[in-house]
């Protein structure tokens, strides 16, 4: 069975479509400074709420507006204004995105413009049909079921007929319960394989070239 299984295709950004690490430091180092000022804390106890509430919600921001009345736009479109000269273009992985048949959308707990801006220094944007960040999600962010039901409506999409190729295990599993195939990337490969996880691939690129190979149904490992 090839790829026209899927009439859509869903990415994770971050991690996903390229390495974040670097680009990660300094947006992380941006949420400390803007929690400590609009907070009024020091930096110590910034980045203790930073990690409590990305533990607790899924998103730094959902326990700055439940608990502190931040505003998530200012908070998105601040912290998100990172250097992107650590990005780099990938013709590899761009020629195999656009190739893909169906429907390209990227899907992230990213916002404030950050998911158009990536995109489009990598050289991607015009390979996606439409983006789902955590403001179109109502600050629903993955893995909370209410993202992928949000996602689902306003796509149109047809689950049984999707995949979701995801860096983080844990936001695989409210997509599967949905009917989505999944997907992960990284070099991490789970044993045992949980029944939500579909594929696996050492990273985007090795998955996309072997998906044409492989017979979906059962779990196989895309290296």
């Amino acid at each position: 069975m090839s790829n026209e299984r899927f009439s859509a295709w869903v990415f994770d950004l971050d991690n996903t479509l390229y390495p974040a690490a670097d680009l990660y430091d300094e947006i992380g180092a941006r949420m400390t400074a803007y929690i400590a000022r609009t907070v009024g804390v020091d930096d110590a106890e910034a980045l203790r709420l930073r990690e409590l509430y990305f533990h607790q919600y899924g998103a730094t921001i959902v326990g700055l507006v439940r608990h502190h009345g931040v505003d998530a736009r200012d908070f998105l479109a601040d912290v998100h204004e990172a250097d992107h000269s650590v990005l780099v273009v990938d013709d590899e992985l761009r020629e195999l995105i656009a190739d893909l048949p169906g429907r390209r959308l990227a899907f992230t707990n990213g916002g404030g413009g950050h998911p158009e801006r990536v995109l489009e220094t990598l050289g991607l944007a015009s390979c996606f049909d439409g983006i789902f960040d955590i403001e179109a999600a109502g600050l629903s962010p993955k893995p909370q079921r209410e993202s992928y039901e949000r996602l689902v409506k306003a796509f149109s999409i047809d689950p049984t007929r999707s995949i979701l190729i995801e860096d983080t295990l844990r936001n695989l599993e409210p997509a599967h319960a949905l009917g989505f195939t999944t997907a992960l990337v990284g070099p991490v490969h789970p044993e045992p394989r949980p029944i939500y996880l579909n594929h696996w691939g050492s990273d985007v690129k090795a998955l996309l070239r072997a998906l044409d190979r492989v017979q979906f149904g059962a779990a196989e490992e895309t290296r």
